[in-house]
């Protein structure tokens, strides 16, 4: 599971409200009457999960010879030949490139050009400012676009509530007493719940206060003269060892410059790192400075200089209409200068209706881990590992009879748990430590489990019977990188996201939470996100659970809004979320082992990981074989802390 990937939601985050709602939007007439109902289908006999099965896969991926797993390594090649291996001998479709089961992953370095404008008509009055030009666009601001906008609304503050205003199709205008952090040149634009909250109530644009920066001094204008003048001649000398080296003879010269070498171009640095599709519409979010507000309320009752003297003392400003009509035009110019490649595993099992066999169910794990320490030191298990937990958390832990234990951490936020992933800690006195010291993290609960349960699952569809609807079964990389696999599948998907009707996801299914320090988690899975976008997702999961020998304890704790964890933003099935495509996810939680060295396959409880996959596997089985259609309500989060697994209306 990722530990900072819930911070950095989408490279492009303006549009994820937006994309979100138009998506699930676009899916309102395929809405049936009624829900699909749970498993037992009938006359079908289901296949088996076997803890055999998932004890032999997982002691190979969580094995020191693939050295951790990690993206980018020859680990990370060997888990993947392994799971296309087992795909193929059971005979499920390949669903990759070129007739194979991997899906390439590029993530690349883009420079970014950017021409865009902001044309604001007021008062009889029109201005258009540029680029750089009092209005600052991010380098992330998406494809060319024209965006019109007949009025604004100031909100307030970038964190204040929206609700009860009327800013559909608008233009949401904010401004903070001080300059935002880092909005000046750069144009990062910090998100928070009063834009966000905004888009999602209709607006299509939004506009932060930043102060123009203040002329350099005199000494600042000397030192970016001499700086220019160094990249000029440090420029002027590659050009002239690149033409040196690509006249010399021999091999030494050709593969300086075939290979890219030391003779090949000078490096360009990027200014957006990205596996996402660059040339999406995003929502308009830019900053822009006192000219710019200057003008856009020229007309209005409050003035500029009255709202920031206002905004300066720290006194409220309440909400009010503006009248203009703004103009916003995106034009970025977005040029490959680097690219990594990896893969994701992809396999298909096609479902046995031919009206249906072309929409999808899709399961998805991630085979990455965060691979080993090239210092030769790894940092065991202690109780920093398990859960944040929140004041009002706690409470409710209390409540249920749980007794949190000591030591675990109050607030993570990338640091106590997330420190040990690459063997962190003191090296050891000895000095042979490369020897007989762990310094590989395995990843045998995080993620090996979900992707040997996956495997599970896989053998299940493509040994048992069929379904009407076809099945994807996605092994993603670079979840530990920043879910680099599924979200450039989101972009860039193997099969249109619009035939998808869910998204059943696993991180970390092979433990008991805290080790059962917390409580008796013997039975427990965690569900996160399965009522946010689709009801019906999550009673199906809940009456499947009912139906099965042995029904699992299903726990709703990490699917509150108010758990510090943010789970539901951690892993994969979030960038299937953000695109509006119904999701569930299953863990078992985390655990004094998580991304430490100690997270071995000793530890697993199989019998316990083959329930879930059983569940999982039924669940989807229930969504593909029927033509009824999960319904796209978006009402978001309605159990959490203390929510018992029942149906909800």
């Amino acid at each position: 599971m990722s530990v900072n990937s819930g911070k950095s939601v989408r490279i492009f985050a303006g549009g994820l409200l937006a994309a979100l709602l138009a998506v699930a939007a676009g899916w309102s007439g395929l809405v049936q009457a009624q829900a699909p109902a749970p498993a037992p289908v009938k006359g079908v006999k289901f296949a088996q999960v076997s803890p055999g099965d998932l004890k032999e896969w997982l002691t190979y991926l969580s094995s020191d010879q693939l050295t951790g797993r990690q993206i980018y390594s020859e680990g990370y090649g060997l888990a993947a030949g392994y799971i296309q291996e087992n795909l193929r001998k059971w005979g499920v479709k390949p669903l990759g490139e070129n007739g194979t089961y991997l899906q390439t992953v590029k993530n690349r370095g883009y420079k970014v050009t950017r021409h865009s404008t902001v044309t604001v008509e007021v008062g009889g009055q029109s201005k258009t400012f540029k680029q750089g030009e009092h209005v600052t666009f991010p380098m992330a601001s998406g494809g060319k676009q024209t965006v019109v906008m007949n009025g604004a609304e100031f909100i307030g503050t970038n964190a204040a509530p929206v609700t009860g205003l009327d800013l559909k199709g608008k233009l949401a205008v904010w401004m903070n007493p001080a300059p935002a952090a880092g909005a000046g040149r750069g144009g990062r634009i910090p998100q928070n719940a009063g834009v966000n909250g905004a888009i999602g109530a209709g607006a299509k644009g939004a506009v932060g206060f930043a102060a123009a920066p203040p002329p350099p001094t005199a000494a600042e204008e000397a030192l970016m003269k001499a700086q220019d003048a160094l990249a000029q001649a440090t420029a002027a000398v590659n050009q002239a060892e690149a033409a040196t080296r690509g006249g010399a003879r021999g091999f030494g010269g050709g593969f300086a410059g075939g290979r890219g070498g030391r003779g090949g171009a000078p490096t360009v640095p990027a200014d957006v790192t990205t596996v996402q599709n660059v040339n999406l519409p995003v929502t308009p979010n830019f900053t822009a400075d006192e000219a710019f507000y200057e003008f856009l309320l020229s007309a209005s009752p409050t003035r500029f200089a009255d709202l920031k003297a206002k905004a300066d003392k720290g006194e409220a400003t309440a909400p009010f209409a503006i009248n203009a009509k703004i103009t916003v035009n995106i034009d970025n110019t977005f040029e490959v200068v680097s690219q990594q490649l990896a893969h994701n595993v992809v396999g298909l099992i096609e479902g046995t209706d031919p009206k249906l066999r072309d929409t999808y169910v899709m399961y998805g794990a991630h085979l990455d881990h965060v691979g080993y320490s090239q210092t030769g030191t790894g940092r065991e298990g202690d109780v920093s590992g398990c859960r944040t937990r929140s004041a009002v958390a706690l409470e409710a832990v209390t409540k249920s009879g749980k007794t949190p234990v000591k030591g675990a951490p109050a607030a993570r936020g990338g640091g106590a748990g997330a420190a040990g992933g690459r063997g962190a800690g003191a090296p050891p006195a000895d000095a042979t430590r490369f020897d007989k010291g762990d310094y590989i993290s395995n990843g045998a609960d995080d993620d090996g489990s979900g992707s040997a349960t996956l495997l599970g699952v896989a053998k299940a569809f493509a040994m048992g019977p069929k379904p009407k609807r076809s099945i994807v079964l996605m092994w993603h990389v670079g979840e530990e990188a920043g879910l680099l696999g599924s979200r450039y599948n989101a972009d860039f998907p193997v099969v249109p996201l619009e035939k998808v009707q869910a998204v059943l996801n696993m991180d970390m299914v092979g433990r008991d939470d805290c080790n059962d320090l917390e409580g008796d988690y013997t039975n427990s899975v965690f569900l996160v996100g399965d009522d946010r976008i689709s009801t019906d997702l999550h009673n199906l999961i809940v009456e499947t659970n009912q139906t099965m020998i042995k029904p699992l304890t299903l726990d709703y704790e990490m699917n509150d809004p108010s758990d510090p964890e943010s789970v539901y933003t951690r892993s994969d099935h979030f960038s299937y979320a953000a695109k509006g495509i119904p999701v569930a996810f299953f863990t078992t939680g985390l655990h004094p082992d998580y991304h430490r060295v100690s997270d071995s396959v000793d530890k697993i409880l199989f019998p316990k990981m083959a329930r879930i996959g059983q569940l999982m596997y039924q669940a989807g089985f229930s969504i593909a074989s029927t033509d009824k259609v999960l319904e796209r309500d978006n009402k978001g989060p309605r159990v959490g802390f203390g929510s018992k697994a029942a149906i909800i209306k």
